[in-house]
């Protein structure tokens, strides 16, 4: 069987922005998420969705701003969407999928603890982790787990992370920390691109592998001698941007893999919730049925 794991924060900031304003009967935002409500019932009528789940930031705040104070913090996030995080919890349990709400972890950190932990269950064929989040790629492993970007239907498996990159899954944190990760709050090393980052992890595999002397350096890149300055400059904070961007895999989830086993939506729950919102035609519709 396959395990879908599911980036919730990101669905619902997609629905937000890809679906019209919506207010429920008592005048609250929802838009996004009867469009989050939407595009998991997509998911679910898959036949291979079997076992699911689904992590949400609870709060944007985790333990990663306490060490550094620029780390994304919600600043900047419409209210209306904000208001709409809890909901979403909601919205996902009455769809009968285990839901993991964060708070001093991210979102990103339970599904890496799920795919760290259940990868190696000989009943899992492979781990799908749907979001397009660059972090989320250190995860990929082979072809045993992979990420889909659902809105484009792309797959990226261990080779098509290096084709992207160029540098294997087990590089993506320290190219994070070099090239930077504006979605993150990571603001990367001066004069570090993609291509140079590339390059250079390729070689190396580390941040703290590379020589501190370009002339040392096994490999002819544009600029050596400035990238190793600006990186011994700042090698302190290159190590701490891939510490915020290694995914943590210790997130405590008490559920075994039996537990995210989806069993098909409770209708009576699902309409209920569905009915409460101003969500008619969504509760009137013909609904997936579990074929796991």
């Amino acid at each position: 069987m396959k395990l879908h794991l599911v980036d919730g924060t990101y669905e619902l900031f997609r629905a937000h922005f890809a679906m019209p304003p919506l207010s429920s009967p008592d005048g609250r935002p929802v838009g996004a998420v009867r469009g989050l409500v939407q595009t998991l019932l997509l998911l679910l009528r898959q036949p291979d969705v079997t076992h699911v789940a689904c992590a949400f930031d609870h709060v944007i705040e985790s333990f990663r701003n306490d060490l550094f104070d620029g780390y994304k913090d919600g600043s900047g996030m419409p209210e209306e969407l904000a208001a709409q995080f809890e909901l979403a919890e909601e919205a996902v349990q009455a769809l009968g999928i285990v839901v993991w709400p964060m708070v001093e972890f991210e979102a990103d950190d339970a599904l890496a603890t799920a795919a760290v932990r259940w990868k190696a269950d000989p009943a899992v064929e492979q781990v799908v982790i749907c979001s397009p989040d660059k972090d989320l790629c250190q995860l990929v492993t082979g072809e045993k787990v992979v990420c889909l970007d659902r809105r484009r239907e792309i797959v990226l498996d261990e080779l098509a992370v290096i084709d992207k990159f160029g540098v294997p899954p087990s590089s993506i944190p320290d190219y994070l920390a070099l090239v930077g990760d504006s979605a993150d709050g990571i603001p990367g090393v001066p004069r570090w691109g993609t291509s140079s980052t590339a390059t250079v992890l390729a070689s190396y595999g580390s941040i703290e592998a590379i020589p501190v002397d370009p002339e040392q350096w096994n490999l002819k890149v544009r600029g050596a001698k400035a990238l190793a300055q600006n990186l011994e400059n700042m090698r302190s904070e290159a190590i701490l941007y891939k510490k915020l961007a290694t995914l943590r895999t210790d997130v405590p989830i008490l559920e075994k893999i039996a537990d995210v086993r989806w069993c098909g939506i409770p209708t009576p729950e699902f309409q209920e919730f569905c009915l409460s919102q101003g969500f008619t035609r969504l509760a009137e519709s013909d609904l997936p049925v579990s074929l796991g």
